[in-house]
């Protein structure tokens, strides 16, 4: 089990190093949240936030999605992949919260993710960052290979990656400790070449060693 009081002073650290971290998805309401977080499986923040510049222009209601063609709609997030699968979920999806919720999108972790294409990554994005409220930790490829270089986890698999976390991580921290790890994965601690040598959290972490030899 990691010590408390390393787990203390990791968040202190990201904190003092990211205090304005947040999501990296542009949106401006809980539908486009999900809709972007929808897009993103497989697909890089910054070709979402493009595709979703011209997409929530065209679509601007719940009622848009769920009336929308879908041969048009797969071309209209072409870019993103997976794009068959991804404008069948998003428009099923909007037709279930247009009809069930009233056009909302519900405010709650389980409703969430009885929707088509949403997973326990997308419910907890959309639960902390549209609600603000702390569901779990969402698990992405930064937060699953920082976590593990950390030694806050040993386990490969995103959902039980999460699991380790919310048992170390005070429920306060669970929204932004993904926002901060997230952003120090793209500035310093990338997947090949970390930035060892101007890593706030070297002291802290068990890994640096094998990277300071490389």
């Amino acid at each position: 089990m990691v010590n408390k009081s390393i787990v203390e002073k990791i968040l202190s650290l990201l904190k003092k190093q990211y205090p304005d971290a947040k999501c990296a998805l542009n949106y401006k309401n809980p539908l486009e949240l999900l809709i972007a977080t929808i897009l993103s499986a497989q697909c890089t923040d910054e070709r979402v936030n493009k595709v979703t510049e011209k997409l929530f222009k065209k679509y601007k209601t719940v009622k848009d999605y769920a009336n929308a063609n879908l041969q048009e709609f797969e071309k209209d997030i072409y870019s993103t992949g997976f794009y068959r699968n991804k404008a069948k979920n998003i428009i099923n999806t909007c037709g279930i919260i247009y009809s069930v919720y009233k056009g909302r999108v519900p405010k709650g972790f389980n409703e969430l993710l009885k929707l088509p294409g949403v997973a326990r990554k997308t419910a907890n994005c959309v639960m902390g960052n549209a609600f603000n409220i702390p569901s779990g930790v969402v698990v992405d490829t930064h937060v699953s290979r920082i976590s593990q270089r950390l030694g806050l986890t040993k386990n490969t698999d995103p959902n039980k990656i999460e699991q380790d976390l919310i048992k170390l991580l005070p429920k306060k921290e669970w929204i932004m400790f993904s926002h901060r790890l997230i952003w120090h994965g793209r500035k310093i601690c990338n997947a090949r070449k970390p930035k060892c040598e101007i890593c706030n959290l070297n002291k802290l972490c068990p890994s640096k060693n094998h990277f300071f030899s490389l």
